[in-house]
């Protein structure tokens, strides 16, 4: 049984399963351990996580309080997060997400290889090129235009060594996104795309051995990490050629509404609309990827986790349109049928976005794999809906990237 308690609460023989709040607050990159070391106790008192969810079942328990299975609890964020949303106002994709993922696999190669060019060029101490990110701004945003998904989604498939250049991709193919879902002219949505591009260049000032490690930071070598806003905001301001939409948001994307972010501790008001997009952009790309030191989780899941942290850490209204942009079931996620069987999102559809595609592929009842077979769960031919998200994790098929990112499925029935 699952229970929620205050940190005062939480004791030593306590399992925990869960820490709420902001994942860039939590302590320790792994939350699911019994707490017996006093020194993880009190780094857990220190930080500034005020609620925590302990496991009954493997731990000491707490008197008072309500409990919950894992089930719902999951019931209850997918709720949150779907009761969060309206149904949005926009026309669906012109173009299958099969159709574009072609063509974004060759964007994700060349603007990989360009990234990787200005990480290099920013670490000799040149001046960055941004007639050339601006092309490559171009190519994302005309990708993301013909569908949003595709691009985002295949960047979000990154490898641990090329986390740090792939994530500045992903997020300009966010940002673009979103710009367009908050209505933003042409122009701005271009910029908004660069500012997503170079968020992260001030890493480039951050030494390999601590950028790439693989193990949980100390505090010297976070407090290194935590001075990449101020340092790519001072190589772009020097280097000239960008706006003040990027270096808004490359100083500002790890500012929280509630003031607890940095470097500046701004609160809502203070935080202009742009650093606001970022800080939503940067935190899902970057919870959804594989990282030198956690294994990314599900699209669905981190959406449910960020909707938990959405009160302190983002703006209600840019995070409902992030959502909106993405889908509640982004491409790739995993998920469970009303009939048992399990299936990875192929399709999402801006006006439709508790019915995608899917790929079903094993069936949960008689506990075996199934053919693959693309259903469009908005027609009434399908029978099915999704009753719930699943965790990879609980499932942990070698395949299930490889099951939605193949564009020779056939026509979905």
């Amino acid at each position: 049984m699952l229970k929620k308690i205050d940190v005062e609460q939480l004791r030593l023989g306590m399992f925990l399963k869960e820490l709420c709040g902001s994942w860039m607050d939590h302590p320790f990159w792994n939350t699911k351990f019994l707490i017996e070391d006093p020194a993880d106790l009190a780094r857990i008192y220190d930080s500034a996580i005020r609620q925590v969810w302990i496991d009954t079942s493997k731990g000491t328990d707490v008197e008072g309080g309500e409990g919950q299975s894992e089930e719902e609890a999951n019931a209850r964020n997918e709720a949150t997060l779907i009761v969060a949303t309206t149904m949005p106002d926009v026309p669906a994709s012109e173009i299958s997400a099969a159709q574009e993922l072609q063509r974004a696999r060759r964007i994700c190669a060349t603007a990989k290889k360009a990234v990787v060019l200005m990480f290099q060029e920013a670490r000799m101490g040149k001046s960055i090129d941004t007639a050339a990110l601006a092309l490559l701004v171009e190519e994302i945003s005309s990708s993301v235009m013909r569908h949003p998904g595709a691009l985002v989604s295949l960047a979000r498939l990154k490898t641990r060594d090329d986390y740090t250049y792939m994530h500045s991709v992903a997020v300009c193919g966010l940002m673009v996104s979103l710009a367009k879902r908050l209505g933003l002219d042409e122009a701005t949505t271009r910029e908004a795309g660069l500012a997503g591009l170079v968020h992260d260049l001030g890493k480039a000032m951050i030494p390999l051995k601590v950028l790439n490690k693989p193990a949980k930071l100390t505090e010297e070598e976070f407090k290194v990490v935590r001075h990449h806003p101020s340092a790519g905001y001072q190589m772009l301001l020097e280097g000239g050629g960008v706006g003040p939409i990027a270096l808004d948001v490359v100083l500002h994307h790890h500012e929280k509404v509630d003031g607890s972010g940095y470097p500046h501790r701004l609160k809502d008001e203070q935080i202009s609309l742009f650093a606001k997009m970022g800080a939503v952009c940067d935190v899902y790309d970057a919870i959804t990827s594989n990282r030198p030191y956690k294994t990314g989780w599900d699209p669905s899941e981190a959406l449910r986790k960020m909707t938990e942290w959405a009160p302190g850490h983002f703006d209600m209204k840019v995070f409902q349109a992030f959502v909106k942009s993405v889908g509640i079931y982004p491409l790739g996620s995993l998920v469970r049928l009303e009939s048992g069987v399990l299936a990875v999102v192929t399709e999402t559809r801006a006006d439709a976005l508790l019915t995608p595609v899917v790929k079903t592929f094993y069936c949960t009842r008689r506990r075996e794999r199934m053919h693959p077979k693309l259903v469009d769960l908005s027609k009434a031919a399908a029978r099915d809906k999704i009753a719930s998200w699943e965790s990879r994790e609980k499932w942990p098929f070698k395949d299930l990237d490889e099951l939605w990112t193949d564009s020779r499925s056939p026509v979905p029935a």
